[in-house]
């Protein structure tokens, strides 16, 4: 499993983004907490040229809301097969295994390995999970992850992430 041919990154949103925690208002509606450092992380792929997707088994509009501010090329909600996700969008951008990385915290998410060529996963996921992954990033899910296994990748491809972000500050 390789992060330096990696072209398209998914993630999965609850476990990675987030702690895990949903938070119910009296009204019914849930809340989600989004590191900050994250989103950069994001950008920073995007400035590489590597695109981005979030595939999900919950649908949030908080998760359309903040992938859209960042954004992120494609949001797929609703979807507990996400292997199957991944290869429809990998079918559709005529990418190969080897160009698709996903990163995931639990069990529906075991399924893309066979879809992808690089697996990534947190301190926080279940053991099996964290055996199957190429990367586990020493930071939790929704504590700067996502950014810690974005810089990885682009060091893995040869990018400077401070030089990436400065580039337009110029």
């Amino acid at each position: 499993m390789s992060a330096q041919t990696v072209r398209l990154m998914a993630f999965d949103v609850d476990g990675i983004f987030t702690d895990g925690t949903l938070y119910y208002g009296l009204d019914g509606d849930s809340l989600k907490a989004f590191n900050i450092l994250d989103g950069l992380g994001l950008k920073l792929l995007q400035k590489a040229g590597i695109q981005t997707a979030i595939i999900t088994g919950r649908q949030s509009p908080m998760v359309d809301r903040r992938f859209s501010e960042l954004g992120v090329d494609f949001v797929i909600q609703g979807r507990e097969d996400k292997g199957q996700a991944l290869q429809h969008l990998a079918a559709q951008l005529a990418l190969e295994k080897n160009d698709l990385g996903y990163m995931g915290d639990d069990f529906p998410d075991l399924t893309t390995l066979d879809v992808t060529g690089f697996f990534a996963s947190v301190p926080n996921a279940p053991a099996q999970v964290q055996a199957a992954a190429a990367y586990v990033t020493d930071h939790a899910g929704g504590q700067g992850a996502v950014r810690e296994l974005c810089e990885f990748l682009l060091v893995a491809q040869g990018f400077d992430p401070l030089a990436l972000y400065q580039e337009d500050r110029a």
